[in-house]
């Protein structure tokens, strides 16, 4: 998997990744002790909206950015916006008030927020052989699992040494790093193929996702993620400490769990996806996730909890993962970063109504029906996949052009049949809606 690092290009880029995650990750701990030194005893409250806050810039923010980012050189883009989070980063530690703190949250998660698709629609041009893609793939969930584990232990590590305060000046570093990294290689940028309006471009991306079929079974995959990992994410730390009597540190070891599931997968994953098609990996996944989340309801000790908790990170991993294939088939590469962040909203759209219901059914119904609630969830989303998503998701599809006239040179393209003709079929000018199956 390791291999696919000799590309110079893919090997700044993930080193970049790496770094920015890092950076934010210490930013996450250090957002927390300023909201617990700001707020008190209601630092739940000022955490919980600056984690609203966080999902509203992603699901809004990101398919406006697209439609400007397009436009513009990719490598410029990246580095401005690193530099954008960097100088955000850099006025967290005098906050005073608790608006600042939303303030300047939304600052900086609007920017990732179109930093995030960019990076992401960039890698399929860096790597446009399907199974380097796969193993990038790969490398990135595992860059985002080890930033979950790796940074409240190197923060745990600084704060014996630095007030939180600082613990800022080290995401203000991974941002610049990351910029400096993405200075160093040069990126592909392609253009529109046509002059588009800004509404145009801004709804381009979520257009084309919804109008093809694996894709709207990707959104059903997206919530039965958003199901599982809530539970996981919201209600890990009262399990461990309310429920089981425990402490931060067995909470920290619960979260290991989950992505240590996660990580074993993103390993196994590329040699996998060699032999095996996109859509049973990712049911597969969606439903281990729904069959977990429904197990965390007769969850009765700690050592269950680690083995629930490692299964659904192996859920997340397998639904998650290959997403990126996904999207990369169903779109022309002119149009990918706009399908990307079409992903980005869409998908965190799902975490917008799972983290606040985990929250609210959690403290009000209790853990057990919350997990039922959530698995069910999860478990719909997966009907949901199972129906809109053909078995047969054919790349190469026959289908007709009604008003196209014969002279057209889109004719040419492909094989052809009498007034119909098939080639690789994706959503864009010429093909604005799925075909029909033929009987």
């Amino acid at each position: 998997m390791l291999n696919v690092l000799a590309n110079r290009t893919y090997r700044h880029l993930f080193l970049a990744q790496i770094i920015a995650l890092l950076g934010t990750g210490l930013a996450t701990v250090a957002l927390g002790l300023l909201a617990f030194e700001l707020a008190g005893e209601n630092a739940g409250a000022v955490l919980g909206t600056a984690l609203a806050i966080k999902m509203v810039a992603y699901v809004g923010v990101a398919p406006v950015a697209a439609a400007f980012a397009e436009r513009l050189p990719r490598r410029a883009t990246l580095v401005g916006l690193d530099l954008v989070r960097a100088a955000v980063a850099v006025l967290l530690p005098f906050v005073t008030e608790i608006w600042q703190v939303y303030v300047l949250i939304f600052a900086l998660q609007s920017a990732s927020a179109a930093f995030t698709p960019t990076f992401q629609a960039t890698i399929p041009d860096v790597l446009p052989d399907e199974k380097e893609y796969t193993r990038a793939l790969s490398l990135s969930r595992l860059a985002y699992d080890l930033e979950s584990l790796l940074s409240p232990m190197i923060a745990a590590a600084l704060l014996t040494v630095i007030s939180f305060h600082n613990l800022f000046a080290g995401t203000v570093v991974g941002f610049l790093v990351s910029a400096a990294l993405v200075l160093t290689v040069v990126l592909p940028s392609p253009k529109p193929s046509a002059p588009r309006g800004i509404y145009d471009r801004t709804t381009r991306g979520i257009r084309i996702y919804l109008a093809t079929p694996r894709l709207r079974g990707l959104l059903a995959i997206n919530m039965a993620v958003a199901a599982a990992g809530a539970v996981v994410i919201v209600n890990t730390v009262v399990y461990v400490q309310a429920v089981f009597g425990l402490g931060q540190r067995e909470t920290a070891m619960a979260l290991a769990a989950f992505g240590g599931g996660s990580m074993v997968v993103a390993l196994a994953l590329p040699r996998l996806l060699d032999s095996l098609p996109d859509r049973p990996v990712m049911l597969a996944g969606a439903g281990t996730l729904a069959v977990a989340t429904l197990a965390a309801a007769a969850i009765e000790s700690y050592r269950l909890l680690l083995l629930v908790w490692f299964v659904v990170g192996v859920g997340y991993s397998l639904a998650q993962t290959p997403s990126g294939r996904l999207l990369r088939r169903s779109s022309h590469a002119e149009d990918r970063p706009a399908l990307f962040a079409a992903q980005f909203a869409l998908s965190h759209a799902c975490w917008l109504v799972t983290y606040p219901l985990a929250g609210w059914a959690g403290a009000s119904l209790g853990l057990p029906a919350t997990s039922v609630l959530l698995a069910v969830i999860a478990a719909a989303g997966v009907f949901v996949a199972l129906r809109v998503w053909p078995a047969g998701d054919a790349e190469i599809v026959e289908h007709a052009h009604d008003g196209l006239p014969a002279s057209h040179p889109h004719w040419n393209e492909g094989r052809p049949n009498g007034h119909r003709h098939a080639h690789v079929f994706v959503i864009d000018d010429l093909h604005g809606s799925w075909p029909q199956a033929r009987s």
